[in-house]
Parts: structure tokens; sequence; C-alpha cells
């Protein structure tokens, strides 16, 4: 991330905030978090604030247009330029398929799916404008899961809302080329996150997986990163599965 102004979108925690830091270890020139947690972000922005490089928050409800443009437009104003855009806000519910109600779908696909889609369109926006640097006027990534491609029938409306990101990645990715932009996606397995440690998952995980393990999150921030920073100046339209060989596709 070597030279680029990032924003992260659910920098706040989890694999947001991992991707906050590993951007500032990577040289990155800035750094924006949106979040609606204050007090997290301002923690997420910390190495960046110790390394002394531009930093701008935003507190925002993603799930209306006008308030993700205004928030990505407060952020772009302090920083001066988005080199790179990572969703990575989503909830993810569970509960039986037959159960799902009008409620949670709607909450489900107001966050993972119109959220997602508001931050691509606040950030192809400011892109568009901006001159091209490293080939590209800009990057941006969106968070799915290998959910997206598998029967889930516990939480079918999460696996259903990250199948939509795919493909709102792919159209946004085919309708911006020609303005130099690059939109791509990359899929998590299972992590093995404290929360998962905590809950047991572990070893579940490591017999989902035919490398015997869950993936740990830096493994999964790693390819992030490379979809974002300044050596991808060709790969748009792409979903990159990062799953251990839990799922081919």
């Amino acid at each position: 991330m070597k030279g680029l102004s990032v924003v992260i979108v659910g920098g706040g925690a989890g694999l947001g905030a991992l991707l906050a830091r590993m951007a500032v270890a990577e040289g990155a020139s800035a750094l924006g978090i949106i979040d609606l947690n204050p007090e997290a972000a301002e923690a997420a922005l910390e190495p960046a604030r110790v390394a002394g490089i531009p930093i701008a928050f935003a507190a925002c409800d993603i799930r209306t247009a006008p308030a993700a443009h205004e928030a990505f437009d407060r952020i772009a104003a302090a920083l001066g330029r988005v080199d790179t855009l990572v969703n990575s806000a989503a909830i993810y519910p569970r509960k039986p398929i037959l159960e799902i109600t009008d409620a949670d779908w709607d909450a489900s696909n107001a966050i993972n799916v119109k959220g997602t889609y508001h931050m691509m369109v606040a950030a192809v926006r400011h892109m568009q404008a901006q001159e091209v640097k490293d080939r590209v006027r800009g990057r941006i990534v969106n968070i799915t899961s290998v959910d997206a491609f598998k029967a889930h029938p516990q939480n079918a409306h999460y696996a259903a809302t990250k199948a939509a990101v795919v493909s709102l990645t792919k159209s946004m990715a085919h309708a911006v080329a020609p303005d130099g932009i690059l939109v791509n996606s990359v899929a998590p397995a299972g992590m093995a996150t404290e929360k998962a440690r905590e809950l047991g998952f572990l070893g579940e995980l490591a017999k989902a997986s035919p490398l015997g393990r869950g993936g740990e999150p830096e493994e999964m921030a790693e390819w992030v990163l490379m979809a974002g920073g300044p050596r991808n100046t060709y790969m748009t339209g792409e979903n990159i599965i990062v799953s251990g060989g839990y799922i081919y596709a």
C-alpha cells in the first residue's frame, strides 16, 4: 500500500481494523475510517497517528445514500485523494432458513448490499475526477465470503447478500473500467479469530479445510491489500477466494 491514500469502511473492528494496521505498516500515505463506533475507529487509527500520516474519521450509517456519500466526501476532502476503498462493513446474522423474517432480510440487505453499493458509488464519483496514478485512478475492494458459493441454511440471508456483492462487484468493475478504476472482491473462509477461539469454532474450521486449520486473519488481509495496492494495475471484476481449499471455484 506504499504511497496510497486508503479508506476502510467498517475499519473500527475485525478484519477492517487489521487492514488499517497492515496498510499503515506497508506504507500507506493516508488513512480514513468510516465506522459507527468512534472509539473503535480512534483505536484503529492510532498506528497511522503514530506514523504521522494524515488521518480522517466519519461516523456513518451506510444504509442510505445521502449519509454514505456525505461521509465519504468528508473523508475525501480531509485526505485530498482516495486511492483505495475497502468495503469491510457487514452484519453476520444466523437464523434457520425457514425462520427468516422480512426484518431480517431488510437488515442484511441494507448494510451488506446497499451499504456496499452506496460506498462504491461515492468512491467512483471521487476517483473519476482524480489524476491517474500507477496506471489507474483508483481501486475498490469489497469483502465477500465463501458463503456466497456454498449452501448455508443457518445463514442463508447473509450468504445471499454476499452473492449479491460478488455480482455488484463485477457489474461495477465493467462500468468503470474505462475510467481506470479497478473493482474486485475477496471472499475469505472461516478465520481463526479470537472470537472463533472463544466460541470453540477452531476445530470445526480445521475439519472444513484440507490444510487442517482455519486461516489466520492476516492471510485473508494480504489478498485484500494486494487487490487494493499498487501492484494491481490490471485485475478487475474478480472475486478472489481465500479458503485453504474449503471451496474450489
